[in-house]
């Protein structure tokens, strides 16, 4: 009974804290996360440089709306400052 007792507190503090450690960052030692590579499932029919520019010219171009500008404001000139001053 004691035994089953002490299995049962040391696996919930066992999960605590690795929930702990996991949500502040830090990680064990010898854990290591390895890079996935992503497989490619299907090859091009003609590779490289050339066949990316042939690609993209045969693609219609995608055009970006462009965003408006903003509004700047402009200092005036030291002329229309002086002729809005004697109004």
């Amino acid at each position: 009974m004691a035994g089953l007792l002490d299995e049962l507190v040391s696996s919930v503090v066992d999960a605590a804290l690795k929930e702990v450690l996991k949500k502040t960052g830090v990680r064990k030692a010898t854990t290591t996360k390895r890079t996935r590579r992503k497989t490619t499932t299907r090859k091009k029919a003609s590779g490289g440089i050339l066949g990316d520019i042939i690609e993209a010219a045969l693609k219609p171009a995608k055009k970006t709306a462009k965003r408006p500008r903003k509004q700047v404001s402009r200092r005036r000139t030291a002329a229309s400052r002086s002729s809005q001053r004697s109004r």
